[in-house]
């Protein structure tokens, strides 16, 4: 086995997730349940929402609600995750956007400081899509 400078043998990469939001967070803050809802109902929320993919991180701090600046943090689940049902099951077979949610909190590690976000026109899109579901009265599974 390879051993590295402090005598310690080679360790698995392990899974890099993001979080999207407009809150500021500094590395070693945990983000928590129980704060208003970006999406559905806007009630306090029960879970919490993280990614493997940059682009569904990017989402993610594009439709955050507030007047703070987009940002992408690095985080660490600190307890179990699980499938976003908004996200897998039907509407995307397989979670392709490999969204997960969780009632313990994400330790924040890092920032993402650079990334593309998506065209204005597609952003729109999406705000606008979401708003027609809210009319509709189709509401997140996330609410409960």
């Amino acid at each position: 086995m390879n051993q590295n400078k402090n005598g310690h043998g080679a360790t698995p990469f392990a899974q890099t997730y993001f979080h999207g939001t407009k809150a500021d967070f500094q590395p070693g803050d945990f983000i928590e349940p129980g704060f208003p809802s970006n999406y559905g109902q806007q009630q306090n929320a029960a879970y919490i929402f993280l990614t493997a993919t940059l682009d569904a991180a990017i989402w993610g701090a594009e439709l955050a609600q507030g007047e703070g600046r987009e940002r992408i943090y690095l985080v660490e689940p600190t307890g179990e995750i699980e499938d976003d049902p908004d996200l897998t099951d039907k509407k995307f077979p397989g979670n392709p956007t490999k969204s997960y949610r969780s009632i313990h909190p994400f330790k924040v590690v890092g920032e993402v400081t650079v990334w593309q976000g998506h065209l204005d026109e597609q952003i729109q899109a999406m705000k606008d899509a979401l708003a027609r579901l809210k009319e509709q009265g189709i509401n997140s599974l996330n609410d409960a």
